[in-house]
């Protein structure tokens, strides 16, 4: 029964998920753990270049797993086949790749999509499709889930109130004085359990305008783009971005992203793992040491753009 008065409690706004018809989950990689639960996979194919929390659920599950290279537009280079019993994972890398997702989806039954950068793209009806909440929006965790299976697993619901420090830290004392609550947040969020989506996360991305953060984010990459485009190495279309992840920068330059950090312009490493499952002479490895992931999210303006342009052109 719904208690009446007592203090008053964290007003948040009242609205609607983006995905309100989705299993709603507690993390990412569960939500991966999920799929390969429902849906018997003994093998799967995962790229090079991704995040070794990918490897959690199918250690926990004992699943095979082989690695697989990608090109210089970050496609998957296919010289393997698929069994009826093994799928292929694939990454919407900074959600830049959704066509390269609908063609994946006419070549491979058993695909499984990792939107954890890509929140704003809509899933494939027929491919198994999770996200990452909290590397878009500020909670704590929380992940979304696309399936087609009918199985469905009884779960627990999630509390989240221990991971949440670093978000309330960031408000009262700086993103900085928040930054090792973060750390610790990440380690907790390790092995856990499936569960539902905490009810303190969904009320927080109920709360959430999905409108404005998308546009903030189309706006911000275009307008590194339109300064950048020429210096980049890495080339593809952006005619058609969906609230993408960061700006992904390909330089030669290792300094970079030094003096950009001495800026107080954090960027972060995608992945500084593929250092250990890769050597100096893959394409997977220059990528982790050279690609920039320039913060485009709403927190930010064109104001803030110029700010890191200004910093850029120095460096170019």
């Amino acid at each position: 029964m719904k208690s009446i008065g007592g203090y008053l409690e964290l007003q948040l706004l009242n609205g609607h998920e983006y995905y309100p018809t989705l299993l709603k989950l507690n993390t990412g990689r569960n939500a991966l753990e999920y799929i390969l639960k429902v849906k018997g996979y003994t093998s799967v194919y995962i790229p090079y270049f991704t995040c070794e929390v990918i490897l959690e659920p199918l250690k926990k599950l004992g699943i095979q797993y082989q690695f697989y290279t990608i090109d210089d537009k970050m496609d998957p280079i296919l010289d393997f086949k698929v069994g009826p019993a093994e799928c292929i994972l694939y990454t919407n890398y900074f959600g830049l790749k959704q066509d390269s997702i609908l063609e994946l989806s006419k070549q491979f039954q058993n695909l499984i999509i990792d939107n954890s950068q890509a929140f704003f793209s809509e899933p494939q009806e027929n491919v198994d499709t999770f996200y990452s909440c909290r590397k878009f929006f500020g909670v704590p965790d929380g992940a979304y889930l696309h399936t087609t299976s009918k199985v469905k697993l009884k779960l627990e619901k999630d509390i989240s109130i221990d991971r949440i420090s670093h978000l309330v830290k960031s408000i009262d004392l700086g993103i900085e004085n928040g930054y090792q609550d973060y750390l610790e947040n990440n380690i907790m969020l390790s092995n856990n359990p499936i569960r539902k989506m905490s009810s303190l996360t969904q009320k927080l991305l109920s709360g959430t305008d999905y409108k404005e953060c998308k546009y903030r984010r189309n706006s911000n990459f275009m307008y590194l783009h339109d300064f950048l485009l020429k210096y980049n190495d890495y080339t593809f279309d952006a005619s058609s971005i969906n609230g993408p992840m960061v700006y992904p920068f390909l330089h030669s330059s290792s300094l970079i992203k030094k003096k950009l950090l001495e800026k107080r312009i954090y960027v972060a490493t995608y992945w500084p793992n593929v250092f250990d499952w890769t050597t100096k002479k893959m394409y997977e490895n220059y990528l982790t040491a050279h690609l920039i992931s320039l913060p485009i999210d709403h927190r930010y303006s064109h104001i803030d753009m110029k700010r890191i342009i200004n910093v850029l052109k120095n460096l170019l």
